[in-house]
């Protein structure tokens, strides 16, 4: 299976992280480079990084960024501890609802209070050392979480996916599309359907990239077709990520997921869930409890698109250079919609939203839901799949996972 075809999401480079801007793949593939904690919270801001599994080594990495390229004027560890308590906190609160997002900054924010007796330049580097063993961990952890989950899935299988759980949510691999790629080299797949998730569409935009890089049948629904599929019965599995799963169970994940657990239940399909212990919060009772982001209105009220221009004659090219020459040029485009051109080497970029809704209406856009505990048929993780009662087994398999639970807690 040519897995290899798909780029890891982020990774530590020269001191720097390198990171796909997921914000306007498929067709266009940049790669952010952040040289500052600012940066890296900028990116989670604005979804260039996603993917809970992915966020909580963005936030290891933030921190070690800050360590090596925002640190040379501290010389007292008190101080540097200090400073670092707030950039952890700022990194972890970029968006609320992610659990690994938190869980990332406060494992280095731990080890720095733990070693706090180093020298200086030893605490810098030990951190700089536990982000990028993260990032090691990060793959291994999605491996055998696929592993786990392949178990699961019968022959012949034609799987439901939401969202995007696959290597683009993680460093590399993928958590619930991490299992889909371990049950397809096992000869289980059938296919996968493949919802676009509305509003952001990672379904459309990335989910199906993936598995068509891995050249897995697939085949991309609208949201609102699932519960006809599965009426027809052509789903035998539900297998989605989660960006935070409560003590008893409850699951939050992208907004849809609930529905597509309730459609799960009524019509006799196992509802999966793909996810690391470091997603699992021992401290929060019920999913209710936890906060819920709302994002930007436009998101609804229009879409977003990234494409390129590949002139096909030199009065096109001359036209765009002379747009470009002084930077990206944003065109005058009416009624509120926007474009912008900008050069990439031999090409243009275009960027631009359009919207749809008529101005000035009202938009509630939440970017998750929760999914009750008992719509959940097992929750899949690296150190086994736990099955109802969840207050019992979550808590089970996160002891197992070296320390995990502790930090949880914490």
């Amino acid at each position: 299976m040519p897995l290899e075809n798909i780029p890891r999401t982020i990774w530590w480079e020269d001191g720097k992280v390198m990171l796909i801007d997921q914000t306007r793949l498929p067709l266009v593939g940049d790669v952010l480079v952040c040289n500052s904690h600012e940066g890296i919270c900028i990116a989670i801001k604005s979804m260039a990084v996603r993917g809970a599994p992915a966020l909580g080594v963005a936030a290891a990495l933030g921190i070690a960024l800050w360590v090596v390229e925002e640190t040379f004027d501290i010389y007292d560890n008190r101080e540097f501890l200090r400073a670092l308590d707030l950039v952890a906190y700022e990194i972890a609160s970029s968006r609320p609802t992610a659990a690994n997002l938190a869980w990332g900054a406060e494992r280095i924010r731990r080890l720095a209070h733990d070693n706090r007796e180093l020298p200086l330049d030893e605490l810098r580097e030990l951190i700089v050392t536990e982000a990028l063993a993260m990032q090691a961990e990060d793959e291994e952890r999605n491996r055998q979480i696929a592993a786990n989950g392949a178990e699961l899935i019968e022959p012949d299988s034609r799987i439901l996916t939401h969202c995007n759980a696959g290597s683009l949510a993680t460093v590399y691999y993928g958590t619930a599309l991490g299992v889909i790629f371990t049950a397809h080299e096992q000869g289980k797949i059938a296919k996968v359907w493949v919802d676009e998730t509305r509003p952001m569409l990672q379904g459309a935009r990335l989910t199906t990239w993936e598995l068509r890089m891995a050249e897995i049948p697939h085949t991309l629904i609208a949201d609102n077709m699932a519960a006809s599929i599965m009426r027809s019965g052509e789903v035998d599995a539900v297998i989605v990520g989660a960006d935070r799963i409560a003590a008893n169970g409850d699951v939050v994940n992208k907004i849809g997921t609930y529905g597509l657990a309730v459609l799960a239940k009524e019509h006799g399909v196992p509802f999966y869930v793909a996810a690391p212990t470091s997603t699992v919060d021992l401290t929060v009772a019920k999913g209710d409890d936890i906060e819920i982001e709302e994002r930007d209105p436009r998101e609804v009220e229009g879409f977003t698109v990234s494409g390129l221009i590949e002139p096909d004659s030199d009065d096109l090219t001359k036209a765009l250079e002379m747009l470009t020459e002084e930077g990206p040029y944003a065109l005058p485009v009416a009624r509120g919609h926007q474009l912008q051109i900008s050069q990439k080497g031999d090409v243009y970029q275009f960027d631009a939203w359009f919207r749809v809704a008529p101005p000035g209406t009202e938009v509630y856009n939440p970017a998750f839901d929760v999914a009750p505990a008992e719509y959940v048929t097992a929750v899949i993780t690296e150190c086994g799949v736990a099955r109802p009662d969840y207050a019992v087994s979550l808590a089970k398999t996160c002891s197992g996972a070296g320390g995990l639970d502790e930090i949880r807690r914490g």
